[in-house]
């Protein structure tokens, strides 16, 4: 997948989740929710708590990526946290704590991390996307794993816990389709 690909479907993800989340209110964020659970388990029981795990997640992955382009390993892909039962203490903890921070701070630290990501994927040129140094797994291949859930499409993860995965893979500047079906 090209970085456009990867940075059209990181920025359809945001905009499903802020559709879902943009004016309400702090006790209708805070409300129970029911949210698809993912491969790790249901941690999620409102909006405010699946904010936190998605901004969790790119908060890793924004880590993981500038580690790569700086030629250093991430702590997170240590087999020692790749683990179901750590990544699930990891997620437990992440939502627990972010329910003591008002849903405003959050959208706030997710809108700034989301534009990190967005324009870090966007400054990468296609031979570092592409290149593997030394047998490494090249910037472009290691974003992709890292940014996809377990069993399905990659670059997806608001979409996914919201049942909305669109059946259109949005590129670079494109919004998925009105009325776009979840797959």
């Amino acid at each position: 997948m090209s970085p456009e690909e990867a940075i059209g479907r990181l920025h359809a993800d945001r905009e499903i989740l802020l559709a879902r989340v943009t004016g309400l209110t702090e006790a209708q964020l805070d409300a129970d929710y029911l949210v698809n659970s993912g491969p790790l388990g249901d941690f999620c029981r409102s909006l405010h708590d699946l904010i936190a795990h998605v901004l969790m997640w790119d908060e890793i992955n924004l880590a993981v990526l500038t580690d790569a382009v700086a030629g250093r390993p991430h702590w997170s892909l240590d087999p020692r946290w790749e683990d179901p039962a750590v990544g699930q203490a990891l997620n437990r903890g992440g939502v627990e704590a972010s329910r003591h921070l008002p849903a405003s701070l959050l959208l706030h630290r997710f809108e700034s991390v989301h534009d990190a990501i967005l324009e870090d994927l966007g400054r990468l040129s296609k031979e570092s996307w592409n290149d593997a140094p030394q047998g490494a797994q090249g910037v472009g291949a290691l974003a992709q794993r890292v940014w996809t859930v377990p069993g399905q499409p990659a670059y997806w993860h608001a979409a996914i816990h919201l049942g909305q995965v669109p059946s259109t893979m949005p590129v670079a500047g494109h919004q998925p389709r009105k009325g776009s079906r979840s797959a």
